[in-house]
């Protein structure tokens, strides 16, 4: 089995719902790990990495870094840096900004509009697909390596009904 056929696909009918998915994976994440966000403007993105920052223990501020490019979190011992590339007009400027020095083994990055630095951004372990549905929205996750892949199998047993209701 590769490590992409291990998906899921999990219902987020309101925001809270979308709140209990950062806190359930927030355990699961691992130093060196690369997740990918993807989804269209105001989909959940900046959201879900700001309970997954919470359930980890940080109480300050999380904002979104549109246009800082990264911002900064230090809990415990761990490093977490919140990309978005959305500001990117081409691929390149992952490597004109230095941000290549963030992707190392003893952080967890989470990477907001990857596919505006293709080619130059480190590959994602898990990618967070998140779309619009009625009122509410829906995730997919895919995994992109064995570490991915332990996150969605996680997630399945914690969501046996394919939800995040609270």
């Amino acid at each position: 089995m590769h490590h992409s056929d291990v998906t899921a696909v999990f219902d987020l009918p309101n925001e809270a719902a979308t709140q209990r998915l950062g806190e359930i994976l927030a355990p699961l994440l691992k130093p060196g790990m690369v997740i990918y966000l993807e989804g269209d403007l105001g989909a959940g993105k900046t959201t879900l990495v700001r309970a997954l920052l919470r359930a980890l223990g940080h109480h300050g501020a999380v904002k979104s870094p549109t246009y800082s490019l990264v911002e900064v979190y230090a809990v415990s011992s761990l490093y977490l840096y919140h990309f978005d590339f959305y500001r990117f007009e081409s691929p390149e400027e992952f490597l004109d900004a230095g941000l290549g020095e963030y992707f190392h083994d003893a952080s967890i990055c989470l990477v907001e509009w990857p596919e505006k630095a293709r080619g130059f951004a480190p590959p994602a372990d898990l990618c967070c697909v998140l779309q619009h549905a009625g009122p509410g929205r829906w995730v997919e996750l895919v995994a992109q390596s064995a570490a991915g892949a332990a996150c969605v199998e996680s997630l399945r047993l914690a969501s046996p009904g394919g939800g995040f209701s609270i």
